[in-house]
């Protein structure tokens, strides 16, 4: 019997493939089309825009609806339409319109999925967690496979490769389950339950892993490049980026045991201090042997990060505003990601791997953030502790 987690589990699997394809072969697409650097920043920075001026009230809609699987289904399905563009894209402005409006509806559907797969695994038991690392898993078999493909057949294979998820992707959201209950009622006001959200206790928690997961963009923009180098051959970039992957994973599946034993805040204020740790030992540009470490520790920095991050608003929101208030914590993501952005790339060619201290120093404010907030309203642990 194929079980709503399953189908839950399915659908995470397809839902960072497109994204993977991107990674591996998108930049070198976009060169063999004739795009210059500058209209390549553009197609990353437009869907960033679009999604912070949006998520909220794609999340407010969802919340209002009978069901979340409605929002799914229609951001999957209107993203996999984006990409038949992609055929006929003979110049930047189509290309442009694919990619973005691809990466849009896409972006919009994952908080909606993280709030609407939360709440049904409290209600059935299942772990989140767990479900939500088979993400993690679609997307590197992707870059195994793009790279593979593209190899063999060249750019075009691109094309085909990010209409083929695409579709996949639709095709999995339809087979969701419903999430909601019949008994269960959507949100009928703009914000409800939704108001603690204005309380500082609860919005620098928030904050806070913003700050700390926009610190992985200098990781995730530059990394391979500095890792070139220093001297690493491309496999060896490629297994140290798997690892923290890996790792990720790992601290998916085995979050609910954490959980049992510290509060949601308690291991965001964890994730961050960890970060700190990460970007100032990469500063010092380490060994092989220096490197595998601090890869792993990706699970800790990002993985306990982001979990806790959906746990915290899940066990304080009420589930008529879910999705509302997972798209405002990805707002906050993207406002603090929009205010990295400009500084990454000069730090970089000012400073090269010593940009790190600067990484360091942007998450230690988030860590600030959420041990403010743990001194306003210290964790209850009936509530936390979930």
């Amino acid at each position: 019997m194929i079980t709503p987690q399953i189908r839950v589990m399915w659908f995470y699997f397809t839902l960072f493939m497109v994204p993977g394809v991107i990674t591996g072969y998108g930049g070198i697409w976009f060169a063999h089309r004739g795009l210059n650097e500058a209209q390549i920043g553009v197609l990353n920075a437009a869907p960033i825009f679009v999604l912070f001026l949006i998520n909220v009230f794609v999340g407010r809609l969802s919340d209002r609806a009978s069901d979340w699987k409605m929002t799914i289904v229609l951001g999957s399905l209107t993203g996999s339409i984006a990409l038949f563009l992609l055929i006929f894209a003979d110049n930047y402005v189509m290309i442009f319109l694919s990619i973005t409006g691809m990466a849009v509806a896409g972006g919009a559907v994952i908080p909606v999925i993280d709030a609407a797969a939360m709440r049904l695994a409290k209600r059935t038991g299942a772990n989140f967690g767990a479900q939500r690392s088979w993400g993690t898993v679609g997307y590197l078999i992707t870059l195994v496979l793009t790279g593979v493909l593209t190899t063999h057949f060249g750019p075009d294979a691109f094309v085909w490769l990010m209409i083929g998820f695409g579709v996949w992707r639709a095709c999995a959201a339809i087979t969701l389950p419903r999430f909601r209950t019949p008994t269960d009622t959507p949100a009928s006001t703009h914000l409800g339950n939704l108001k603690s959200v204005l309380k500082a206790w609860f919005l620098f928690p928030l904050i806070g892993f913003a700050i700390v997961n926009s610190s992985h963009l200098l990781l995730n923009a530059f990394q391979s490049l500095m890792l070139s180098r220093q001297g690493f051959n491309p496999t060896t970039i490629g297994i140290l980026i798997a690892l923290g992957a890996v790792s990720e994973t790992i601290v998916f599946i085995g979050y609910a045991r954490l959980a049992k034993y510290l509060s949601a805040r308690a291991m965001i204020a964890i994730s961050a201090a960890m970060a700190i740790l990460r970007w100032t030992a990469f500063a010092f540009e380490p060994n092989i042997w220096g490197l595998v470490p601090l890869q792993l520790m990706h699970g800790i920095t990002y993985g306990l990060g982001f979990m806790s991050t959906v746990t915290f608003i899940s066990n304080w929101v009420s589930e008529g505003n879910a999705a509302e208030s997972q798209g405002f914590s990805v707002m906050l993501q993207q406002v603090a990601i929009i205010i990295a952005v400009p500084s990454f790339g000069p730090l970089i060619a000012m400073f090269g791997a010593k940009a790190y201290f600067f990484s360091a120093l942007y998450a230690s404010t988030g860590l600030a953030c959420v041990l403010i907030s743990l001194r306003l309203k210290p964790p209850l642990q009936n509530i936390e502790q979930t």
